[in-house]
């Protein structure tokens, strides 16, 4: 606890050593702060860090933009962008988080950290302040265990702070919805457009900010999921395979399958498909 008046905190930071490292994702420091914190002056991090307001109002200065904040939000901090924030006269309560590692790359690519409007509106506060919890009790002191679970725990809230945002991303996309709907249809993304009433433009921005890809290998994704399913649980050969899966040719379809799987429809039909005990 803070011996400053008005303040309560909890602070732990980590040191994860390049073995860590290779895990994809490191956690370098959590903490809760509630009551009149002060604002935090314009600095500029050389990891990432996201923000979880849970109570309170405030405002976000974010690269040379301002933003208010209204609890309950979250905002991602990129590394070597300035920033500062703080609350309103009235204090917040904040959960905190600096991380950093590959994964974190990913994880922005894929949308899941924000890169051009760091502020998300909460949907479900109560689900994300149970992972920022999971993740502080991962931080025990002393024990070796720590980094490993603490990198863990944090894979776990990056994906709660999507759920938290988006409880459920195709359900509330009508694009992806439709998408998936569609996906083993042999429907091209211009046809996905004009069933959408949209430009081919619009769909692959609306698209990648909903799934974090084009439409195009949202599809892929969707059939080559379905072909695992048809070769694993059933006798249908791979032209049928391939027809029902939105691929008239079965020759590109297993060129495709291949360069994207690691291996022909065949071989992955022998390896996971398991007959009945004799």
């Amino acid at each position: 606890m803070s011996g400053r008046p008005g303040l309560a905190s909890w602070t732990r930071y980590l040191t994860p050593d390049p073995r860590h490292r290779r895990l994809g994702l490191v956690c370098l420091g959590v903490g809760t702060t509630a009551g009149q914190v002060s604002t935090l002056p314009a600095r500029t991090l050389d990891c990432y860090a996201v923000v979880f307001l849970t109570r309170g109002t405030g405002r976000l200065r974010w690269g040379g933009h301002e933003q208010p904040l209204v609890a309950p939000t979250l905002f991602w901090l990129l590394p070597g962008v300035e920033h500062g924030y703080g609350p309103d006269a009235g204090g917040w309560n904040e959960w905190w988080v600096l991380f950093d590692g590959p994964a974190a790359r990913a994880y922005q690519d894929l949308g899941y950290v924000a890169r051009d409007e760091p502020v998300t509106s909460v949907a479900d506060a109560g689900g994300l302040e149970v992972a920022f919890g999971a993740l502080a009790r991962a931080c025990r002191p002393g024990d070796p265990s720590t980094d490993v679970e603490a990198a863990a725990a944090l894979h776990q809230l990056i994906l709660a702070t999507r759920r938290a945002a988006v409880p459920d991303p195709v359900a509330a996309s009508p694009v992806l919805a439709t998408l998936l709907r569609d996906a083993c249809l042999p429907v091209t993304v211009a046809a996905h457009a004009r069933t959408l009433g949209m430009t081919e433009a619009a769909l692959r921005d609306a698209t990648r900010r909903a799934a974090g890809c084009s439409p195009k290998e949202f599809v892929l994704r969707a059939r080559l999921t379905r072909a695992k399913e048809l070769l694993a649980t059933t006798d249908l050969p791979v032209v049928a395979v391939a027809a029902r899966t939105g691929y008239d040719d079965p020759g590109y379809f297993t060129r495709i399958f291949t360069r994207r799987v690691g291996m022909p429809p065949s071989r992955f039909r022998d390896q996971e498909r398991r007959g009945p005990l004799p």
